[in-house]
């Protein structure tokens, strides 16, 4: 648990719980290390919650939820409204927060919060996307109307590769729907959801409505057996999705699992090649690679193609800048931790082992002043192979991997038939091909020149095969779908007299 060189004892910090509107300082021993990634040192500890804590927090949840709902929308919607003002107020201080945990540079924070700042925005109009349907005279004297109404207690269960998005995506529309939720961050990174708690009590929640609880499996698994907790959102690993979706279900809960991602993004002939190679490297080496939206694999069509494509990306990745996380001139920053690290290099040694050509080997990379830190140079393998274990999973960091094809049919083949698919890019000046592809393609997000194609609010983000387990994507309408229930009524106002006459005859509306 501990990769920490010194004793956490003396200046580290203390990470709380949020429950019933205040900062609760954890009760049980069990704890987590967050790491400064820029220098290795354990800079802050979280409590892990034991059973009973999360008890308390579902139990405030729960308490104050009735009350929330009853919250005409307009009201929750101006709760909303604030709390993007104060995001907007707090830009600075909760990159700054954010990057100094996870890693990525600040420009790349401020995105992270500004793509859940956008999912809140969306959540504004809830007075509007929560309305029901309506049908006047369906019957004789009938009418027939629907309503969206709040599942009750939510649970989110987020990643660290986005500490401020994500729990956002979640808590936006389960919040503004009118449901109570609890927050379960990654331990890695934690304290974000903690001051994004304090800023919508600020904007006007009512304490309880949001809680944020701390912890490892042990209270992830206590989320999805525990009884009052109706829905569970998750986003991490496929495995574990699979996981907690299948355990979610079993306990009678509504959830949304997105899983692991590899990417491709297709490169034709007849692409600009200078704006391609610029995507990529931005989408492949972002945020040292720690995105499911990464693109990690990139596919040129044809020979010709191939050559120079590899001779640009070289160019491309021998120019990358790594720096810590604060330098404004950086082009990323480490990874979030010491055994993230290792394992990203255990799949650089696995691609070399499998005969990929190392085109570029970025394993041995010390950033001068930050030796202790969580860097890894970037990595350029070309010759990959579909059978390699190295491109079949997710390695999740400053890798990109040239897996050649000799025609679209084959690009199209190695994006359709992979185990994750998340999303796919495609590159070229041909609007006939990119059509057929984006058709065609096995994959629930698709970019046309578009490197990372992460949908924009009012759509909604979910991936297919082993990169998503739920019916229902995040945000968006589906959001609005995933955190309600619909009820129908069908009522009838007799005029005068009622014929009172039974009938066993099932109603119709002849």
């Amino acid at each position: 648990m501990n990769e920490a060189k010194q004793d956490v004892a003396a200046g580290v910090r203390h990470i709380d719980h949020f429950i019933d509107g205040r900062r609760v300082r954890g009760a049980a021993d069990r704890h987590g290390d967050v790491f400064d990634p820029n220098t290795g040192a354990v800079q802050a500890r979280v409590p892990f919650a034991t059973a009973a804590e999360l008890d308390a927090a579902v139990a405030g949840a729960k308490a104050a939820q009735p009350g929330w709902a009853a919250t005409n929308p307009q009201r929750r919607a101006r709760v909303m409204f604030e709390f993007k003002r104060l995001l907007e107020v707090h830009m600075d201080e909760l990159a700054a927060l954010l990057s100094s945990e996870h890693g990525k540079v600040l420009a790349d924070a401020r995105g992270d919060i500004q793509r859940g700042l956008e999912v809140i925005e969306f959540c504004c109009g809830i007075p509007h996307l929560q309305k029901g349907e309506h049908s006047y005279g369906a019957g004789p004297g009938i009418d027939v109307y629907s309503l969206r109404q709040p599942l009750g207690v939510g649970a989110g269960i987020t990643p660290f590769n986005f500490p401020a998005m994500i729990p956002m995506w979640m808590f936006g529309p389960a919040l503004a729907t009118g449901n109570a939720f609890i927050v379960k961050p990654s331990e890695r990174d934690p304290s974000v959801p903690v001051r994004l708690a304090e800023l919508l009590l600020a904007a006007g929640l009512p304490p309880g409505v949001l809680q944020v609880v701390h912890g490892d499996r042990e209270v992830v698994e206590a989320i999805l057996r525990h009884p009052d907790i109706r829905a569970v959102s998750f986003v991490g690993s496929s495995d574990i999705a699979q996981h907690v979706y299948a355990t979610g279900a079993a306990h009678g809960k509504r959830v949304q699992c997105m899983g692991g991602a590899k990417n491709h993004g297709i490169v034709l002939p007849d692409a600009d090649l200078e704006h391609a190679v610029a995507d990529i490297i931005g989408a492949a080496y972002g945020s040292a690679g720690e995105r499911c939206m990464a693109l990690p694999v990139v596919v040129p069509v044809g020979e010709r193609t191939a050559v120079e494509l590899r001779a640009r990306l070289v160019a491309a990745v021998q120019a990358l800048r790594i720096g810590p996380s604060t330098d404004p001139q950086a082009h990323y920053g480490p990874v979030v931790t010491a055994a993230h690290r290792r394992r990203i290099l255990d799949w650089i040694g696995t691609g070399v082992d499998e005969g990929a050509e190392l085109v570029l080997d970025g394993r041995d990379f010390r950033l001068p002043g930050h030796e202790d830190g969580f860097f890894l140079g970037p990595c350029l393998f070309d010759h990959v192979r579909p059978e390699h274990r190295a491109y079949q999973e997710e390695i999740f960091g400053p890798v990109l991997q040239i897996v050649r094809a000799d025609g679209l049919e084959e690009a199209l083949a190695l994006a359709s038939k992979h185990q994750y698919g998340n999303g796919v890019a495609i590159f070229t000046r041909d609007g006939g091909a990119a059509r057929e592809f984006a058709e065609r393609v096995d994959c629930g997000m698709v970019g046309i020149n578009v490197p990372i194609p992460v949908p924009v609010a009012y759509h909604s983000f979910g991936g297919w095969k082993r990169s998503g387990f739920a019916d229902l994507n995040q945000y968006g309408m589906d959001g609005v779908r995933f955190w309600t229930r619909t009820k129908t009524v069908t009522q009838r106002w007799p005029k005068g007299s009622v014929d009172s006459g039974q009938s066993f005859v099932i109603p119709t509306m002849r």
